[in-house]
């Protein structure tokens, strides 16, 4: 893991410490990280240098579920479990990204590469069942879909 020390520092600068900035600066340290996350030095650091208890950033990492403590793939796949993409058969979605992953939901693949997760509706009821890959949504998911998506990002890696 590289050391963000530097990188916090210069966030806290850029963002005046003030201490409101928090969530946008937790954000961004996540955005920076290779593993998608906030380690828990950058935690403590964060902690020290603007100055803010330990609690109330654990407070805000814990309530925001756009905030992940623990390493994450490069390419985390939410898969809506709304009602509406329950009923459009996003168990069939979910299956299919399993088996494409070879992981179970919550599960990052060996190589880092992708995370799946269930998030709540994310506003893509028109195109269920739908995921969110970064900010991009893919609807309307079947096998075939899926399929391509996935070997599309993994293609990305080899060019």
């Amino acid at each position: 893991m590289k050391n963000n020390n530097k990188y916090i520092d210069e966030l806290i600068q850029k963002h005046n410490f003030d201490k409101t900035k928090l969530l946008k600066i937790l954000l961004e340290i996540q955005e920076n990280s290779e593993q998608n996350y906030v380690s828990k030095e950058d935690i403590i650091n964060l902690s020290e240098k603007l100055k803010v208890p330990l609690s109330q950033i654990h407070e805000v990492t814990t309530f925001f579920s756009a905030i992940n403590t623990e390493p994450k793939g490069k390419y985390i796949i939410q898969l809506c479990d709304s009602t509406v993409c329950r009923l459009s058969k996003n168990y069939i979605a979910k299956d299919e990204l399993e088996k494409e992953l070879n992981i179970e939901m919550g599960g990052t693949t060996k190589d880092n590469l992708f995370t799946l997760e269930y998030v709540a509706c994310f506003g893509a009821c028109d195109r269920a069942p739908a995921m969110r890959i970064g900010k991009k949504v893919y609807g309307n998911l079947d096998k075939e879909k899926i399929s391509k998506i996935i070997n599309e990002l993994r293609g990305d890696l080899n060019e």
